[in-house]
């Protein structure tokens, strides 16, 4: 039976909407309008939106459509309390809810991206929760449970536990995994030296006229950016590197050469991702990414079992008592351990091509890159779009551009449409700051602000010019032996088979509705 008192807690989403309408409600708002100018919310955490002299009754916004069987996003609707910042992160950060016509045509259209889940001020809208498969999985002695760590986690799982934003965990973030039963603990900053080892070869032979690889080359490793492309521009795809995200190589690698140089049955491994991303969770489960269930004819073994958010991850500590301030460093483990600054640098927007450029160098000459090359200051920071021009001796110019969050993805893909193809490489990231910001990141402030993501940004940079002995992908000698012993070059046969990848036109699952975005000296314009 339920008390008055606790019928007084538990108040619906409808019941409260009703509330607000009535007259008691407008009294209330005659009284704190009557008293005081500030803001309905009060200057803290009210989305910004609202941060305007208080007027009752509160206007409700609507809220972005959500698969019940999406894979990365989930809401609880009894949080929901109907404020509109999903629709705002869907449409004016992302592009994505309101490029397409009602009603639906196949499938509600979503890019897991997750970023409406760093704008929800309730948190009703948040990461697909996968800890107890995890947990499971850590408690069957008859498996064996291998962790990667993604380059956006060691700078934001601070965070959680009380750090400052951008505060660096990695030997602490180690020991935690360590401590909650994993068997081994990789580097994903690994899998992204050999990401830029694939993709560079790939850039090199597309300026050199592969047939079938247009220019530009465009980045392929934001899941929540392919699957964008797939449904808006899937007359682009053949641009899109072929080379998977970092994340799907080491998943294939982790039951392929870390199986076989340990001895252990691919199909008693399971494998699971730290990433900073939502869509993560999506990527993993295409039906692409079992390479190495391919290589082992076993097609039900999937190249990476789970993901784990950073959110997801502080949780999982914490019920276990982890705190991560008591624990000391850790190191890697070997073989599959060893990065460089050119794959920490992954995690801030500008940091993939960085790092590709400073080894397409190489590649193209054999000679180390100059400095200006190893401080490439115009793909860094902020700015929506961001463009430089390198040469490489033996090739030529370069022209190199950089796009952070899916409506500045619109603008440079627009003018690749309309013929202006002066660029050969392209960085995409889906969310704003790259991967520092990416959805399963700590809600540290809300909405999601600039100066969160630039202490992270700042971070990675540290660690690449301050804290890492190599800041070059082709100097990670673990890279070395997994060529020299394993794939033997990059783009080898055997890895075009556990590396690479194919992509999907998801265009006849929606009708697309143009909407024009235009590049000003201030920024964007929609029209």
């Amino acid at each position: 039976m339920t008390t008055g008192a606790e019928k007084t807690k538990v108040i619906g989403r409808r019941n409260f909407l009703k509330l607000l309408g009535s007259g008691s409600a407008l009294g209330v708002a005659a009284s704190i309008a009557g008293c005081s100018s500030d803001p309905a919310g009060g200057k803290g955490w009210m989305p910004k939106q609202y941060q305007v002299a208080a007027s009752w009754p509160v206007q409700v916004k609507g809220r972005i459509p959500i698969d019940p069987d999406n894979p990365s996003i989930m809401r609880d609707d009894r949080k929901c309390i109907l404020c509109g910042q999903c629709l705002e992160a869907c449409e004016k950060v992302q592009s994505v809810y309101g490029y397409y016509e009602l009603p639906i045509k196949k499938e509600i259209v979503c890019v897991d991206c997750g970023q409406c889940s760093l704008w929800c001020p309730t948190a009703a809208i948040t990461e697909r929760d996968d800890i107890d498969k995890v947990s499971k999985a850590l408690e069957d002695k008859a498996l064996h449970v291998v962790v990667q760590t993604a380059p956006a986690t060691r700078v934001a799982l601070g965070e959680e536990f009380g750090l400052a934003p951008g505060s660096l965990v990695e030997g602490k973030q180690v020991a935690a995994l360590k401590k909650l039963g994993f068997d081994t603990v990789f580097d994903t900053n690994y899998s992204a030296d050999l990401t830029i080892m694939e993709e560079g070869t790939e850039l090199l032979k597309r300026v050199q006229g592969m047939p079938g690889h247009p220019l530009p080359q465009f980045t392929s490793c934001s899941p929540g950016w392919v699957k964008f492309c797939e449904y808006y521009y899937p007359e682009l795809i053949g641009n899109l590197s072929t080379a998977k995200s970092p994340q799907q190589m080491l998943g294939a690698l982790i039951k392929t050469y870390y199986a076989a140089e340990k001895g252990i049955d691919p199909a008693k491994i399971i494998s699971v991702a730290i990433m900073p991303c939502t869509a993560k969770k999506f990527e993993c489960a295409r039906p692409e990414m079992n390479a190495a269930g391919q290589l082992h004819g076993k097609p039900e073994i999937r190249d990476v079992d789970f993901v784990l958010t950073t959110r997801e991850l502080a949780r999982l500590m914490k019920a276990k008592n982890i705190d991560l301030n008591e624990l000391t460093d850790a190191p890697y483990d070997r073989l599959m351990g060893e990065s460089t600054g050119a794959g920490v640098i992954f995690g801030a927007t500008g940091g993939v091509m960085e790092a590709a450029v400073r080894s397409a160098y190489y590649l193209a000459t054999k000679q180390d890159p100059p400095e200006s090359l190893l401080n490439l200051t115009p793909v860094r920071g902020l700015a929506g779009v961001k463009e430089a021009q390198v040469t490489l001796p033996g090739v030529g110019a370069i022209n190199v551009a950089v796009c952070h969050g899916l409506k500045n993805a619109r603008i440079i893909l627009d003018e690749i449409k309309a013929g202006k193809t002066r660029w050969h490489f392209i960085e995409f990231m889906s969310c704003p700051g790259g991967c520092i910001g990416g959805g399963g990141q700590p809600r540290t402030s809300l909405p999601p602000s600039d100066e969160i993501r630039q202490a992270r940004i700042a971070s990675l940079y540290r660690l690449d010019s301050n804290v890492y002995k190599k800041r070059l992908s082709y100097k990670n000698e673990e890279i070395q032996q997994v060529y020299q012993t394993y794939l033997d070059y990059p783009m080898s046969q055997k890895a075009e088979q556990l590396l690479h990848t194919h992509y999907t036109d998801r265009s006849g699952e929606l009708t697309i509705k143009r909407r024009l975005v235009q590049r000003t000296a201030g920024g964007e314009r929609n029209g």
